[in-house]
């Protein structure tokens, strides 16, 4: 106990420390040091050198300019091939007026940018592909950029074959021809390729892998949720984020492979609210999610989120996490905090944010770790950062937007990095498609995840076998942890991870080398379990918690005797609250609730038991964001519910009109006398399967029991209330 409380005052002075490092002399303070608020910002256009000019961040560290309109217009996305050419996402038709006129007309862009003269800033661009449908998705593989667009689940391949750069083969590398007609802000995002091989995204139930020609999917056992950006870590640890949810960071207890999970306690709810410098009056749901000094006081667009993992910044700031705050014209820089295995998160000042800006335009929407070791950030430089669900006739919203003429701030865009003051990034221009494996294999022990991540990428890509003697050489005698870690993964992805590396990885002076090797053992598992559970057996007493963890949930799907034996051992000689023990209760409700979801819908006729089915996917994609998974709501850090729960809830097992009008045109008010921070979106978009599958699924499922809704009572009601074009309230539900 006495350990645990001193282990705990370090990391308060440590946050005390940080604190102190915030500068003093670039904002306005009052007398007790608090900071002055613009409470009438400016939403004029700034030009890039003006802007830069309204970012404020800590002493030492500033933005430099990359990039800026019109060689990038409405950018949301960037990353890197291999030879560091960076490739932009860019939303040419995103809100574009108050009422997104013509956002879903395929005029959208992705560019190739270069830095030709090594100074950090692009001066060459071409226009990789033109008239994509708002692409939101990419991730460079060797020659070839893989691309998603909105709406849709089909992902492609891009290439240059002739360097002129713009693509000029395009192939389908995952074929799903079922449309996505979920709003734009709840489709998913991420294609990140992780450090165990799989390529990831937000919201679906799937993963992928990349088998030279094709996207090969994994289903996973629910959605890992999040919505607009995913991010990852060195050793693998993803994050997610759900603006929806207002949930800033999620889904970072472990990986999503074993289940949806989250801790309670992850964050508290201090570190949910935000410290904009500037009044935020553009934000969804009025008045309650202002101070008093029209700031925001909360998370609301969380998004863009990375993990620091270059080498050029302060030792101190790698592996920190930054998640965008787009509304709030913010980036929070979070301390990533380890106790006894569960990963905590905390605000690295106090009361104030590590990025933020007076100028209305400033949208952060992503960031990322680029090859220069720097921190990279996107401005959307946009004046609506609101999708057109919520910006309609009658909402808080539109005059907010229409009053300042944010909505006339369109055709802009900057691309930052982060630098600090001595600390110069590198200039060394990346050659990794033209160098040989011997030569990748080198960059594993890169100080800088950027360079690590993509060697490893290329050389699973390239199946080249000849450098497997070099990998095993690392995993036994490189002194870097991390070096050991990626050869441990590339030696997987190549499929010549042997059992006598993997054993004597089993065995490394580094937990985090342990731990990886056993998330790695699951893929040879599938071939051969005995001999591997031996030696599995004997880190079940690991002294270290992540490494029991992951022995935990490496062995969840794993249906022997002898894996279950030792989830047993970890549940009884662990506490009953640890980490692995929580995910583990979770895991057996989900997984009872589903077995009884399945003998429910197997007792209905055909017609509606495929109806609860279909259901119960598109609430685990969309609704559960903010219903949460078990339809009980979703609570964190202390927070109020985004939205009511469902389970066991009298209006979902009552009249299924009601419900019907809800989804069919949305909901806003206060709901039981207690009002939530957003409306309930319209969602009459979708067809009348679509509706009356996701009904069907709420009212025979998290103890509610009532008939399902045919198609034909959606279609019903959907005529009768035909031309309405604003959300419904309780009021005239009840009065109906």
């Amino acid at each position: 106990m006495n350990r645990k409380k001193w282990v705990i005052g370090i990391v308060c002075l440590s946050v005390t420390v940080y604190t102190c490092k915030v500068s003093q002399n670039t904002l306005k303070r009052d007398a007790d040091g608090k900071i002055v608020v613009n409470p009438n910002p400016s939403r004029k256009v700034l030009s890039p050198e003006e802007s830069l000019k309204t970012i404020h961040l800590p002493k030492g560290y500033h933005l430099e300019l990359v990039a800026s309109e019109p060689m990038v217009s409405e950018p949301v996305a960037i990353a890197w091939d291999g030879n560091g050419r960076m490739y932009v996402a860019e939303l040419n038709t995103y809100m574009q007026d108050v009422d997104g006129t013509n956002e879903n007309v395929p005029l959208c862009r992705i560019k190739r940018l270069e830095d030709t003269n090594g100074d950090g800033k692009m001066d060459k661009v071409t226009i990789y592909k033109d008239s994509l449908l708002l692409p939101r998705m990419i991730l460079p593989l060797d020659n070839r950029i893989l691309v998603n667009e909105t709406y849709s689940n089909n992902i492609y391949s891009y290439e240059d074959t002739n360097g002129d750069g713009k693509a000029d083969v395009k192939k389908l590398v995952y074929k799903n021809d079922t449309k996505d007609n979920r709003n734009l802000e709840h489709q998913k995002s991420g294609l990140i390729w992780n450090l165990d091989n799989r390529i990831y995204v937000t919201v679906d139930a799937v993963r992928y892998t990349f088998n030279g020609e094709k996207l090969v999917p994994d289903t996973l056992i629910e959605s890992p949720g999040g919505q607009w950006g995913l991010g990852n870590d060195d050793y693998g640890r993803m994050y997610f984020s759900a603006a929806g949810g207002e949930n800033p960071a999620l889904g970072f207890q472990q990986n999503p492979y074993y289940g949806y999970f989250n801790s309670n306690d992850q964050f508290n709810e201090e570190f949910q609210a935000v410290w904009p410098i500037i009044a935020t009056p553009d934000v969804q749901g009025g008045p309650e999610r202002l101070r008093p000094d029209s700031t925001l006081n909360h998370f609301t667009a969380c998004t863009g989120q990375s993990i620091a993992r270059g080498d050029r910044l302060p030792a101190d700031i790698k592996g920190d996490l930054f998640i965008c705050e787009p509304v709030g014209r913010l980036i929070r820089r979070a301390k990533v905090q380890d106790n006894d295995g569960k990963v905590s998160l905390v605000n690295a000042y106090n009361k104030e944010e590590f990025i933020a800006s007076t100028d209305m335009n400033f949208r952060p929407v992503n960031s990322v770790t680029g090859p220069d070791g720097t921190q990279y950030i996107v401005d959307m430089y946009h004046g609506i950062i609101q999708e057109g669900n919520w910006t309609q006739k009658g909402s808080y919203l539109r005059p907010q937007i229409v009053s300042k003429g944010l909505d006339k701030n369109i055709g802009c865009g900057r691309i930052y990095r982060l630098v600090y003051d001595g600390i110069k990034p590198s200039k060394v221009q990346p050659k990794m498609l033209d160098e040989s494996s011997a030569k990748l294999v080198t960059y594993l022990s890169s100080p800088n995840g950027w360079w690590r991540d993509n060697a490893q990428k290329l050389l699973v890509l390239r199946k080249d076998k000849s450098v497997v003697p070099a990998l095993e050489a690392l995993v036994k005698t490189s002194t870097l942890p991390l070096t050991r870690i990626h050869a441990l993964w590339t030696l997987n992805g190549l499929g010549a991870l042997s059992k006598e590396v993997l054993f004597a990885a089993f065995n490394d002076a580094d937990p985090k080398v342990r731990k990886t090797a056993v998330w790695a053992s699951e893929d040879l598992m599938k071939a051969n379990n005995d001999d591997i559970l031996t030696h599995l057996d004997a880190l079940k007493d690991d002294k270290d918690a992540q490494v029991r963890y992951q022995l935990g949930l490496s062995l969840r799907f794993n249906k022997s005797q002898k894996a279950q034996d030792i989830i047993d051992y970890l549940l009884k000689n662990g506490t009953k609250d640890n980490i692995f023990a929580q995910s583990q209760r979770r895991y057996i409700n989900v997984k009872n609730e589903r077995e009884e979801s399945v003998r429910k819908a197997q007792a209905m006729i055909a017609e509606e038991g495929k109806l609860v089915t279909d259901g119960s996917v598109i609430f685990k994609q969309l609704c559960a964001t903010c219903h949460g998974q078990d339809g009980k709501g979703i609570v964190a850090g202390g927070k109020g519910m985004p939205a009511p729960p469902l389970a066991d809830n009298k209006d979902v097992n009552g009249n299924p009109e009601r419900l019907i009008k809800i989804l069919l045109h949305g909901l806003k008010g206060p709901v039981d006398g207690k009002t939530y921070p957003d409306v309930m979106p319209a969602l009459g978009g979708n067809d009348d399967t679509y509706i009356a599958s996701v009904l069907s699924y709420i009212r025979n499922n998290m103890g509610n029991k009532a008939k399902v809704v045919k198609p034909a009572d959606v279609k019903k009601v959907r005529e009768q209330t035909k031309g309405r074009d604003k959300n419904w309230t309780i009021p005239e539900l009840d009065a109906k």
